[in-house]
């Protein structure tokens, strides 16, 4: 099978949807099919024509712009390429609504299958916007197998146009990569350790050692951990690792200190995919304070690695998360993130609850049942297309 994929962001940029895209493609290249992915030229030095792990890539102009405008232009970019790739494809396939304009060309003219995913809260956000809302309809209407990365968006979808093929399937996680803990610090790819001194094994550490993986933008939250750290000192004192980037870190690092919580928190900055497992196995809890979510790849990444979760209860979190594996607080509630931290780093059965999680991952979100469920879909349509 021929599939022709488009999203905006693929590695090496860093995040849950790019995760997904790459997973994703690569899973359905070891199953058989040939796999090309068009996306943009979004960092310095990449180049034109790529191929990772078998999956084709090609990246296109890109004006360097997260915003509905710079994913527009980007798009509009890619049209005369994408339609020349499509004429050769056997299926399209659009990570994203902001992807979709190019495929949905595509299908008009060469009667291709199209298969959209929904992600992000970006989706989210737009759809209660008047003015999006035509567009937004528009391209669920287009197409012919809609994905959404929660239910959350699914139904979102559907308050848009009543699709009669609308699915939530949450993203994939390899869990051949993202592994539990061994008895010593876990190695990354034989780049060594992923931070000096931070892969201390967990029992020779004085202070529980928590992980925040979320990039540093106002919507992940990231503030009210920050907040948090006074209310958990008075009960115990951790050891923060913050794991992201972006434009929050200077305040988010004076805020630290305007609460004399500085020493509690390192701030790593941003890490390559293969760097995450060993840093979250090697934490006892994961933190995702999420504001908007649609679903989280980072808390499925922690806890296929065994390391329990404790999220906000906002989008798709609460579908992943719950009291067996974690614990959910209120968003932007320093409170409640503090209390529910604590409460889950006492917890007897802490260790029973990573291990319950990393079942679950294995059980309904590897990305190898994620590509298995892609396959399913993709032949179900080319088979009513024949």
């Amino acid at each position: 099978m021929r599939i022709l994929q488009q999203c905006i962001y693929f590695p090496p940029e860093v995040g849950g949807l790019e995760s997904h895209a790459f997973y994703l493609c690569r899973e359905l290249v070891r199953m058989g099919h040939h796999v090309t992915m068009v996306t943009s030229l979004s960092q310095p030095g990449l180049r034109a024509r790529d191929c990772i792990d078998g999956v084709e890539i090609v990246r296109k102009w890109f004006p360097r712009r997260r915003s509905p405008a710079g994913w527009a232009a980007h798009t509009l970019a890619t049209v005369p390429h994408y339609m020349r790739l499509a004429r050769h494809a056997d299926l399209l396939h659009a990570q994203t609504f902001a992807s979709a304009i190019p495929a949905m060309r595509a299908k008009r003219k060469y009667g291709h299958p199209l298969v959209i995913t929904l992600h992000t809260s970006h989706f989210l956000k737009l759809a209660r916007k008047p003015a999006w809302r035509p567009v937004l309809r528009r391209i669920v209407k287009s197409a012919d197998w809609l994905l959404a990365a929660s239910g959350e968006i699914r139904d979102v979808a559907l308050d848009l146009y009543p699709h009669p093929r609308a699915e939530a399937l949450t993203n994939g996680v390899d869990t051949d990569m993202f592994l539990p803990r061994t008895g010593t610090a876990q190695k990354t790819d034989g780049a060594g350790d992923a931070g000096p001194d931070r892969m201390d094994r967990a029992a020779s550490r004085e202070r529980p050692r928590v992980i925040v993986p979320r990039r540093l933008f106002e919507k992940n939250g990231v503030e009210y951990f920050i907040r948090a750290l006074p209310l958990i000192r008075r009960e115990l004192d951790i050891d923060a690792v913050l794991v992201g980037d972006g434009p929050e870190r200077e305040k988010l690092e004076r805020l630290a200190g305007e609460l004399n919580v500085r020493d509690m928190v390192t701030f790593m900055g941003s890490r390559p995919n293969h760097e995450m497992p060993a840093l979250l196995a090697n934490a006892d809890v994961a933190v995702l304070p999420s504001l908007m979510e649609a679903t989280s790849v980072a808390a499925l990444e922690a806890m296929s690695c065994a390391v329990p979760v404790a999220a906000s209860r906002v989008g798709g979190l609460p579908e992943i998360v719950d009291d067996t594996v974690g614990a959910l607080f209120e968003p932007a509630d320093p409170q409640s993130l503090a209390d529910t931290l604590v409460g889950l780093l006492r917890r007897e059965d802490r260790a029973e609850a990573g291990r319950r999680a990393r079942e679950r991952v294995v059980q309904s979100w590897s990305v190898a049942r994620l590509a298995r469920r892609h396959e399913e879909i993709y032949e179900t349509l080319l088979r009513e297309r024949r």
